[in-house]
């Protein structure tokens, strides 16, 4: 008698709203020390925005002027805000990663319950005129992964994962988001050595 074995295939892997935090060493410089927002993850790549990076050379603020969006209806705090490295594909091209009480139609994609994205000008004039999201973390580039090669680098130990919260993302010093996002994990940073995965 034979027994017939059925083909079960596994559940593609989804991390879709998950942070990804860099291991020492591992990713290259340009990635050191990064915590990286998944906006989206599927067969066809991923796209994330890394979140604790920040530009030196401009500002909220220095930014809407540039693109003369006015802001007499911000809040003074609001234009204070840092502008993101987000990654190196499309470096000149903005994105806005935000709270959900905030939806510029179909320019938004709503990653989940927590977050969503939008990149249109619509949305920093929003921001300057004080009608944007409650929470945002605005980036100049983003992360891509073709399909497959972030599967790759995760089963090679180059991140780790966890939950992204709002708390983690949108407040705390940008220095610290690493270290607490490792510390989401149980993890300390020190226990980390640019050589794990390499035994």
């Amino acid at each position: 008698m034979h027994r017939c074995v059925m083909d079960v295939q596994p559940e593609p892997l989804n991390l879709t709203g998950v942070l990804l935090i860099a291991m020492p060493g591992v990713v290259g410089d340009m990635f050191a020390q990064t915590v990286v927002f998944l906006c989206a993850h599927g067969p066809n790549g991923a796209m994330g925005l890394i979140v604790n990076k920040p530009v030196p050379q401009i500002g909220l603020a220095e930014m809407l002027r540039q693109l003369k969006v006015t802001t007499t209806g911000a809040p003074e705090g609001e234009l204070s805000q840092p502008i993101y490295f987000g990654g190196p594909v499309e470096p000149e091209r903005g994105f806005v990663l935000h709270s959900p009480d905030y939806c510029g139609g179909e320019a938004t994609l709503r990653v989940n319950d927590a977050f969503a994205m939008s990149s249109t000008m619509e949305i920093l004039s929003d921001i300057g005129r004080g009608q944007g999201p409650a929470q945002a973390v605005m980036t100049l580039g983003y992360a891509g992964w073709a399909p497959g090669q972030l599967e790759a680098e995760i089963s090679q130990n180059a991140w780790l994962t966890t939950d992204a919260t709002p708390a983690l993302v949108f407040t705390g010093p940008d220095s610290d988001k690493w270290t607490a996002a490792l510390a989401e994990l149980g993890v300390d940073p020190l226990s980390l050595s640019a050589t794990a995965g390499h035994a």
